[in-house]
């Protein structure tokens, strides 16, 4: 018997801000939570990308993309769901393409007699809508801070924290999404956008966040019929940083999933080469 079958399985996972192409993105680990739950939807809300240059994406990043085209393949039964977030635009119609996946501005669905709904977080974060240019430059000026940081990131990590708190961010976007759920009729909504994961009810409606793969700990969302829960990614003795070597040469032979023409990363890379 295939031992996955044994793994309890959920209706929803969300994973949110993985940010591949950056330094930082901590792309593995998340592979690693896909491979090891079973789920009957999949979320991606947002941000997976950290900007379009597809140069700077690693072996590692390479393989997350490479999952996802696997649990989108039809015979997975995985509903896989792409909402986008402000790094994501301008890539995500592309990459609906590869990885064969829909690409939603935002995804509603019914579960447990609740009406849910994924949106990234963004639309309710009024510095980054009123100022898309200084955050495109804000983004690039971050992503080479990276190149020349520490070992583990620690300064930009440090400046992904400030920023969360100096803006305000994980309060706006909470006050900001609850609003928009109470407008809609929704009962629960999910946002990523923050980097912070978090849980507030308001007026009978739940808002979630799911937090990010930038920073630790990492975190992703499950629902099931026990309810909404943030997991806080558990760390391995081999885990380290995903910062390795760009472009298709230096990758390691594809994984066969087992289906024709499906191959994990190596299908992918040279889009970016």
């Amino acid at each position: 018997m295939d031992p996955a079958l044994d793994v309890p399985g959920y209706d929803t996972l969300i994973l949110s801000d993985v940010h591949l192409g950056s330094e930082c993105s901590r792309a593995r680990d998340a592979t690693r939570v896909l491979k090891e739950n079973r789920f009957r939807r999949l979320i991606l809300l947002g941000d997976i990308f950290a900007d379009l240059n597809f140069g700077r994406l690693t072996k590692d990043h390479w393989k997350f993309l490479g999952t996802i085209r696997k649990l989108s393949n039809p015979k997975r039964a995985v509903e896989v769901v792409w909402v986008e977030g402000n790094h994501d635009q301008g890539l995500s119609n592309l990459m609906a393409h590869l990885v064969g996946v829909k690409v939603y501005e935002e995804y509603a669905w019914t579960y447990a007699g609740l009406r849910h709904v994924a949106i990234h977080g963004h639309q309710f974060d009024r510095f980054v809508i009123n100022n898309l240019r200084l955050n495109y430059l804000g983004t690039l000026l971050y992503l080479q801070l990276q190149k020349l940081d520490l070992k583990g990131k620690p300064v930009a990590r440090f400046i992904d924290r400030l920023n969360t708190r100096w803006l305000r961010m994980t309060e706006k976007v909470a006050s900001g999404a609850l609003r928009y759920a109470d407008l809609h009729g929704f009962d629960r909504i999910f946002c990523g956008h923050t980097h912070v994961a978090m849980h507030r009810e308001q007026n009978g409606i739940q808002y979630f966040n799911a937090g990010g793969w930038v920073d630790s700990p990492p975190t992703f969302l499950t629902i099931d019929k026990e309810g909404v829960q943030i997991h806080e990614y558990c760390e391995r003795p081999d885990d380290r940083d995903s910062g390795q070597e760009r472009g298709g040469a230096d990758s390691a032979p594809a994984e066969q999933s087992g289906e024709p023409g499906l191959s994990e990363d190596a299908e992918y890379e040279s889009v970016g080469g």
